[in-house]
């Protein structure tokens, strides 16, 4: 029994590792239209970012923690389990670092719910996946970016019409003051989205060592819970606070060209539809929805100026996330059990 607890502080300590590369990597979303058009430097962007994906804990319910627990089917006490969450977290974190490696802004929801399948599947089958949550995450794929860019489009429609008689210098004026509050509230939404997919990995891996029972809720008002998701919060707001330059370049600079208006426009467009998918407990993709509305966005102002084929290449990452992440996870699974027997 030792030998288990050891892998699971192990596997909490990479749980809070993946949150801090999660932020690392996702920081794009945040600051990424507020640093392309100048309203903030780099440096103060992410502190922004990073103090609302902290404070996200004190808004949001922990639906999205709850959903991602069950991704994996857990009845009983299982020890091995823990090995299964470690893969999980292996196979997320290496997919991570290589698309940002390759500047690609793919989903790191994306890449830990791959992980939780792959890992899953190689110890127990197909039968060990809850596939009604897993398809309930996996239609939001699509959806998700598809509301961002309705959104974008529509906020963008409504801001010509109303300031339509506006010289562009008081616009820009306006709108770069309100980008601080829509960059803010899109942090927030990115950390009360993300941050729980990480709560709800700890809490399963809590369950399969038979620390936590079945029936555990995890809340600000519970001590046995309040540490989960404090260092959840603070591991991701550390994360953004170091940043992702060379995805914010591709999703703020190569993608379209974008003024403080078009900022505000597409970050309150991702910012309201993470809300609802948060409120709904749905764990999507904060890089797919700034992705989409960011398009939302460029689309009605100049669509010929939205860079396709860097488009393109985002969703080829998105479609790939969530294989090539299950993939590594039942390696990492398959090589664990090759140098310590699991049963």
């Amino acid at each position: 029994m030792d030998g288990i607890m050891t892998i699971v502080i192990i596997t909490v300590i990479l749980a809070l590792l993946f949150d801090v590369v999660n932020g690392f990597h996702d920081a794009a979303n945040s600051i990424a239209t507020i640093v392309s058009t100048k309203v903030l430097s780099p440096k103060f962007a992410v502190l922004w970012a990073a103090f609302f994906n902290f404070i996200a804990m004190f808004v949001f319910a922990p639906k999205v923690a709850n959903t991602i627990a069950k991704i994996v089917k857990i009845d009983s006490v299982d020890p091995a389990f823990v090995y299964v969450v470690l893969a999980a977290l292996l196979g997320a974190i290496i997919w991570d670092i290589i698309t940002w490696w390759l500047g690609l802004p793919t989903s790191s929801s994306h890449a830990l719910i791959g992980g939780l399948v792959g890992a899953g599947i190689a110890y127990e089958g197909m039968d060990v996946i809850n596939w009604h949550k897993l398809v309930e995450t996996a239609t939001f794929i699509p959806i998700a970016p598809l509301i961002g860019v309705a959104l974008g489009f529509i906020f963008m429609v409504i801001v010509y019409w109303i300031f339509s008689r506006w010289s562009p210098k008081k616009v820009d004026n306006v709108f770069r003051k309100g980008q601080f509050v829509s960059a803010a509230l899109y942090s927030l939404g990115h950390g009360g989205n993300d941050a729980q997919k990480t709560m709800g990995v700890i809490v399963a891996l809590l369950l399969a060592a038979g620390i936590f029972q079945p029936d555990v809720q995890l809340s600000i008002y519970h001590w046995n819970t309040l540490w989960i998701i404090l260092s959840c919060h603070l591991a991701m707001a550390v994360g953004t606070a170091f940043g992702g330059w060379r995805i914010v370049k591709t999703m703020g600079m190569k993608l379209t060209k974008l003024k403080p208006v078009h900022g505000f426009c597409a970050e309150t467009g991702g910012a309201l539809t993470i809300f609802l998918a948060t409120h709904l407990g749905i764990p999507i993709s904060t890089t797919h929805t700034i992705s989409g509305s960011i398009i939302g966005v460029g689309s009605v102002t100049n669509i010929s100026g939205i860079k396709w084929k860097i488009a393109f290449n985002i969703v080829l990452a998105w479609v790939l996330t969530i294989p090539a992440a299950a993939l590594v996870a039942a390696l990492s699974f398959y090589t664990m059990q090759y140098f310590h027997p699991l049963f």
